[in-house]
């Protein structure tokens, strides 16, 4: 074969150079040619160079790059000037060390951005243009009190209250509003990158990284410190799953069960998000997934805890989560979104696991009437037939959604009895009646999840415009035929949040903000829990953007009374009476419990209770109560579940924070509610936000309840303190509630005429100096004789007879009037049964 002169490569490189240079000549020819840009209709098309032409395709930098840099200058200007006034105004030398840092990097970043503006010939702003409240450039415009708001720096007004402080107060000011300054600066990061073609500039894109990156671990070290100017005993506690640090105060833990075997993942029993292997590791591995499987070891708490671990983004489903309990008789039952757990509780209130239950399908909030338990479920996994697979096709007849009834008769083994399918499942329900004359029991369904296919179940309507058929704005209302549970069903959903004038059944809150500086609220569509007080015929509805209370005296045709919005609410997740149904205590589930809410720069009117007294069918706004003792970016917490605590002429109330812990509060006065009792443990995890924390602290025969999302249950005692006696201890532990409580259904309980339950109301007066000295002593002294007749079976006419007179000699007009009756009622009955 002839070789050929030149190399094969080097010929076809010479025809494409030949191809490429006619091309150039080519266009080169068509510079020549007119560019033009058409008008608005009827305008003329102008003229445009090259140059102009391709402007609308310069991706180097976008308009909102431009606006976002303009806007970045003022606002670390201000941090610098709030930097400034540190020196003069605090001995705290690690709020100084803050402020340089502040003062030498903001200040830098400010030429850096003002030089990226000017380069591209585009308006920067000087360091002092605007800033600080009165006015930034942006762009043409200035920067208006929303959009600071928006952007996280501090007003006017805070920034005059912060140049007149000194001392703690200037150190709390300072770093409340230099977080939230960071936080904004975070915020506007985020919503740049998510505009299309924003921060193409590597520069811009590595700069934007970098103020994210620096302000949030100055967030998280600033945080830390403002916690610690609180002082409480609940900060900076040890983190661990089971070695977590705790606090504890007026209470006593006696009793902390775990998890029982089936219900925690062994070789994660924390909850974990997965471990990303080191890339050395994942190069050697070559052992088959069976032999891998067999030698993974469990997870240590120093594992779980090694510096320099990777985590993987995903953290475990809540497969099993521990959620709501139910009490009836010397039975405790959790629920949990893997089944259910039967607890028998001993004489002195300890519980003891008897059966654990797997029937998967969240979220498991069960109740009890007579031999039945009701459970809620709500996830797309759930089964028919309580199988553990769960379910991979969209629509599926094997899929359960909605209200499980079971016959617990047989504690050991319980068995499903009955069904209700429902729409959207079921999030929670309230044993609203029954059994009455008529054997049925009445349940409200709360569904909150999307609504199901309508293949997988008929008449099952989404958000579909105009179509008033949809599942969606309505409550469920299910019967419960006692002798056949299995024909138990949907009997009306009625649609609770209609406007009453036109009818329109979405005809309360839309959802989004209230304005300016406001909380985003969901759309009221749905009810999250509606908790019934019976005796008042009354129920109240946490429902997502409301606050609602209902009629409920026929309890088949609830009616709605009256509606409250609340600017600081994100999410009304429910609500509870206090014992004679004149006040409603709502909950706001801000980050929907699974977020830090407790930190010590959040607003205290954001994920907190808000107090209602009930005056003629209306809801009347008196205060707020939030947990006081700030908590860290690895806690979940914000307001959940929790009950009152029956002392007599008091309203008081267990309320769990997630891993903000129990808190015990008094709203006696509405206005002025405040903190009596907690407990709190340390976080999962020192550096990952892990799901736990109490869902539920509930009050039952004497004792506090709390179940433990991931950890277990534990059971609590009342010690006494200023703030309770053992009278008032003592009394609480003899109300009758009826041997009976469930979520979200209330009954008005009643204590016993005995010589400690008066002394309780003696204990009350004295506080606030209502009864004379020489009043006490003759209360005591006959308070004590009746203990030892009524002790002995003795009657005393005599005694009744003194007992009679004091009650007469109690002023029933005065500040103290109710409790003085109240008294006065006991003396009287002590009385009767002594003669």
């Amino acid at each position: 074969m002839t070789k050929p002169s030149r190399p094969l490569f080097q010929l076809l490189r010479t025809a494409s150079m030949g191809a490429i240079l006619a091309g150039m000549a080519g266009i080169a020819a068509a510079q020549d040619t007119p560019i033009v840009q058409p008008g608005a209709p009827g305008q003329d098309a102008r003229a445009l160079s090259a140059e102009e032409a391709i402007e609308i395709a310069n991706s180097s930098y976008s308009r909102d790059d431009v606006v976002f840099m303009q806007n970045m200058i003022p606002h670390h200007a201000q941090a610098v000037e709030m930097a400034a006034l540190v020196a003069e105004r605090t001995n705290n030398d690690e709020i100084k060390d803050i402020a340089g840092r502040i003062t030498a990097s903001q200040a830098d970043e400010i030429e850096f951005m003002r030089g990226w503006l000017t380069e591209r010939g585009e308006h920067a702003p000087g360091a002092t243009e605007g800033h600080a409240g009165h006015g930034a450039h942006a762009g043409h415009g200035d920067l208006s009190e929303e959009m600071m708001l928006n952007m996280g720096m501090a007003s006017m007004d805070q920034m005059a209250a912060l140049a007149a402080a000194t001392g703690t107060d200037f150190d709390r000011q300072f770093l409340t509003l230099m977080i939230r300054h960071h936080e904004g600066a975070v915020t506007m990061v985020k919503d740049l990158q998510l505009l299309p073609g924003s921060a193409y500039d590597p520069v811009l894109f590595k700069f934007t990284n970098d103020i994210v990156n620096d302000q949030t671990a100055e967030i998280e070290r600033m945080n830390v410190l403002l916690s610690d100017l609180s002082g409480d005993a609940r900060v900076g506690l040890a983190a661990g799953y089971d070695t977590a640090g705790e606090a504890i105060s007026n209470l006593s833990l006696v009793a902390s069960l775990p998890m029982p075997s089936g219900f925690f993942d062994p070789q994660n029993p924390a909850g974990l998000p997965p471990i990303i292997p080191p890339k050395e590791d994942v190069a050697e591995a070559e052992t088959t997934e069976d032999e891998s499987a067999a030698e993974t070891p469990e997870r240590t708490e120093d594992e779980q805890s090694n510096e320099g671990t990777q985590w993987g983004e995903r953290s475990p489903l809540l497969s099993f989560s521990n959620t709501d309990m139910a009490f009836s008789g010397d039975v405790l039952v959790t629920g949990n979104y893997h089944g259910f757990n039967i607890y028998k509780l001993n004489d002195d209130g300890l519980p003891n696991l008897f059966s654990s239950v797997v029937c998967p399908g969240g979220q498991g909030d069960v109740s009890i009437v007579g031999d039945l338990l009701i459970m809620s479920v709500e996830q797309t996994r759930g089964r028919v037939d309580c199988g553990r697979e769960g379910i991979a096709e969209d629509v599926s007849a094997e899929r359960f959604r909605g209200i499980r009834i079971f016959d617990i008769s047989n504690l050991a083994a319980p068995r499903q009895v009955g069904q209700v399918q429902t729409c959207r499942g079921s999030h929670t329900h309230s044993v609203v009646s029954g059994p009455g004359e008529d054997g049925k029991i009445i349940v409200y369904n709360s569904g909150t999840a999307g609504v199901r296919d309508e293949d997988e179940l008929e008449g099952c309507i989404g958000a579909i415009p105009g179509d008033r058929r949809t599942a969606l704005f309505r409550i469920d209302v299910i019967e419960i035929p006692v002798a056949d549970p299995s024909q138990a069903r949907i009997v009306d959903s009625p649609t609770v949040f209609a406007d009453e004038e036109t009818g329109e059944i979405a005809g309360l809150w839309a959802g989004g903000d209230h304005g300016d500086d406001t909380q985003f609220t969901a759309q009221t569509n749905q009810c999250h829990d509606i908790t019934v007080f019976p005796k008042a015929n009354l129920a109240a509805g946490a429902c997502s953007g409301n606050g609602i209370i209902f009629d409920i005296s026929n309890p088949r045709e609830p009616k709605r009374l009256d509606a409250v919005l609340d600017t600081g609410f994100a999410y009304w997740h429910s609500a509870t009476f206090n014992n004679d149904g004149t006040k409603v205590l709502f909950t706001d589930e801000w980050g929907g419990g699974g977020r830090p809410r407790c930190r010590a720069y959040d607003p205290k009117d954001w994920g907190a209770d808000a107090i209602y007294n009930i005056v003629n069918g209306k809801l009347e706004f008196q205060g707020y109560y939030k947990l006081p003792a700030p908590q860290s970016d690895q806690e979940n917490c914000v307001a959940h579940n929790g009950s009152i605590i029956p002392v007599p002429g008091r309203d008081i109330f267990a309320q769990a924070w997630y891993q903000g812990g129990l808190s015990v509060m008094d709203f006696t006065d509405s206005k002025n509610a405040i903190e009596i009792a907690y407990f709190d443990r340390g976080p999962v995890h020192e550096e990952r936000l892990v799901l736990a924390g109490y869902w539920s602290t509930y009050w039952y025969e004497g004792k506090i309840y709390g179940t433990e999302i991931a950890r277990g249950l534990d059971v609590f005692s009342l010690t006494p303190s200023e703030h309770l006696t053992e009278n008032e201890i003592a009394a609480a532990a003899l109300a009758d509630q009826g041997a009976l409580f469930n979520p979200q259904q209330q009954f008005a309980v009643t204590w016993p005429a005995v010589p400690v339950v008066a002394r309780a109301y003696i204990d009350q007066l004295n506080r606030t100096d209502t009864l004379s000295g020489r009043d006490q002593r003759r209360l005591n002294r006959a308070l004590n004789r009746a203990d030892s007749r009524l002790a002995e079976g003795r009657k005393d006419a005599r005694l009744a007879g003194q007992l009679d007179a004091l009650a007469e000699r109690l002023d029933l007009e005065g500040p103290q009037a109710a409790r003085q009756a109240a008294l006065a009622g006991v003396l009287t009955d002590i009385a009767a049964k002594l003669r």
